[in-house]
């Protein structure tokens, strides 16, 4: 149904626009957010680790016009994502395109690894900004007629982390970020975070050199 708060894989499988609508919160304390969510009958999967290199485009600021383009590895699957800017002043959302980079299931020889699509992406002028490594455990949780993905990450350098996210059409942004808000207050979360964890590593990159 157009303009409604789907699932991941049904918002990607239409081929049209695709917007990441997230709310991130960091965490001082993992278990009141883990005993809500098994409250409304939903539980963690086990962690996953993961693994992104942002890059700078050879002739467009990144940095200037809210973008950001990554690779992500996740055991042996590869992926690369754009993100557009970020939209609104509430939380962050913004469009995405993800695409995988490995066939399904990997067949022998056919692995490519994040170090060749680095050295790919490198050869044509991109650059490694950054890596972000982090260990990431979901959740998906009934919520506002859809489902809410639940993510609690422990990102390397930065510490725990909350992120609530929809993907929703242009149609459901306003109504996935309302979803978003008022289960964030289920939670007891407040004044999200609206940096990326490549915007707060490279901050406190800055701060450690000074």
């Amino acid at each position: 149904m157009p303009g409604s708060s789907r699932g991941k894989s049904a918002i990607k499988s239409t081929g049209g626009v695709v917007y990441e609508v997230e709310l991130k919160y960091p965490l001082a304390d993992r278990g009141p957010i883990e005993e809500v969510v098994g409250r409304l009958a939903a539980r963690f999967h086990p962690p996953a680790e993961q693994v992104d290199r942002y890059f700078s485009h050879p002739c467009r600021d990144f940095a200037r016009t809210d973008e950001a383009l990554r690779l992500r590895r996740e055991g042996d699957s590869v992926a690369i994502t754009w993100k557009g800017p970020r939209i609104g002043d509430r939380g962050k959302t913004r469009r995405e395109i993800e695409l995988p980079l490995l066939p399904s299931p990997p067949t022998a020889g056919a692995l490519a690894t994040l170090a060749d699509w680095t050295a790919l992406l490198e050869a044509l002028g991109f650059r490694q900004v950054a890596e972000v490594a982090k260990s990431r455990r979901k959740a998906r949780v009934p919520w506002g007629g859809g489902e809410v993905e639940v993510v609690i990450d422990h990102v390397v350098g930065l510490g725990d982390f909350l992120e609530l996210e929809i993907l929703a059409d242009e149609g459901g942004v306003s109504g996935a970020l309302a979803d978003l808000e008022t289960f964030a207050v289920e939670l007891g979360c407040d004044q999200p975070e609206r940096r990326s964890y490549l915007e707060m590593l490279l901050v406190l990159a800055a701060t450690q050199r000074h």
